[in-house]
């Protein structure tokens, strides 16, 4: 595990599993929970991609991010698809109390997204931040509405894996040699073109930490007469994504309704209305053959999905804030990392809002690395 300056690793004993966390060397325990963040990433990563943010946050801070299951240096416990992603989350729940923390902004990205909106649906949190969040209706297979398109949720979950893909995690491939590589999947899903960054190493590595054994990525899917000719089994990774186990829009019934950030980038090809991992946008382009028409396999609106919830949230009483990253992709934390941290310390209330409208003239100090 390659870790950066100042961060350190330790693996937390739960009642559950054993679960890594990352930290920052000098980080007092005691801190309060007003001022204690939590990440929580995404699918085929872990808590390695955090990070460079969580170097950048203020020393005042607690800071905290979390291997799930089946990734980094977490146990690779088989999981349950059919609680939906409750299996994360009450692995991350397990963890916090083992630390102390009671209650600690959540921030979750990508899977990660549902796995804290889950979290809130369950526990008391004191503010969400979204970033690229799956649509709350899961993964592939619904309406706008979040209505489902099939009975047996024809097209998600598992059997959407590409095959090739898994093995090369299987291999351990660190190339470019495909584009099914990790390295060229990172370079065309997770960031947005004209990327560069100097810890690409890394992320990779941080990919690679995924498990591939029984009931871990992708998981199972069985066979079905509809188009395209698989559905969700019941364990692994993507079948807790799939709308036949997940659905989080219940937060728009919340009793206390904790503040939620929403920050996504604009370029983002994994989470969009037009999503290069949707079975069915990728049928409507003739990639993937047979597709039955809109009619009755339409692409997700993910994004629109997400916005109309949030509304949703906003109009029932809860404080909602859409902040879009032009021209980034799936990881606006390794992209704009400026913009990102700025958002996320003025959603937790550690810095003031801007003004609006903003004075004649304002002093901005950024550090040295933006």
């Amino acid at each position: 595990m390659t870790l950066f300056d100042g961060i350190t690793a330790r693996l937390v004993e739960t009642d559950r599993l054993g679960v890594n966390v990352l930290e920052r060397a000098g980080d007092d325990p005691d801190t309060t929970a007003d001022h204690t963040v939590v990440f929580v990433h995404g699918n085929v990563s872990s808590s390695l991609f955090w990070q460079e943010i969580m170097q950048d946050l203020p020393s005042e801070l607690r800071v905290l991010a979390v291997d799930l299951r089946g990734f980094g240096r977490t146990e690779h416990t088989p999981i349950d698809a059919t609680r939906g992603v409750r299996d994360f989350s009450d692995d991350l729940h397990a963890t916090l109390q083992a630390l102390g923390v009671s209650e600690a902004h959540l921030v979750g990205w990508s899977m990660g997204g549902g796995v804290v909106l889950q979290y809130a649906l369950d526990h008391p949190v004191l503010s969400l931040t979204l970033q690229s969040p799956v649509s709350p209706y899961g993964f592939g297979g619904t309406r706008r509405d979040g209505s489902r398109l099939s009975d047996e949720d024809a097209g998600t979950g598992a059997g959407a894996a590409n095959v090739d893909f898994v093995q090369r995690l299987i291999d351990h491939d660190t190339t470019a040699d495909a584009p099914t590589s990790p390295r060229s999947v990172f370079r065309s899903a997770y960031v947005a073109p004209g990327y560069t960054g100097e810890h690409e190493d890394v992320w990779v590595e941080s990919m690679l930490s995924t498990s591939t054994a029984g009931g871990n990525y992708p998981g199972d899917a069985v066979a079905t007469a509809t188009w395209p000719g698989f559905a969700p089994g019941t364990t692994g990774v993507l079948n807790t994504l799939s709308p036949k186990y997940f659905d989080v829009s219940g937060i728009v019934d919340l009793e206390a309704k904790p503040p939620i950030l929403w920050i996504y980038g604009t370029a983002d090809a994994i989470v969009s209305d037009a999503s290069f991992s949707d079975l069915n946008h990728l049928g409507s382009l003739g990639i993937v053959p047979g597709w039955p028409g809109a009619d009755v396999a339409p692409a997700q609106p993910m994004v629109t999905q997400t916005r109309d919830v949030l509304a949703a949230y906003a109009a029932a009483g809860g404080e909602v804030t859409e902040v879009p990253v032009d021209g980034a992709g799936h990881s606006v934390h390794l992209e704009r990392p400026a913009q990102f941290r700025r958002a996320l310390l003025t959603h937790i209330g550690y810095v003031g809002r801007p003004a609006d409208p903003a004075p004649p003239t304002e002093a901005i100090i950024l550090r040295s690395a933006d």
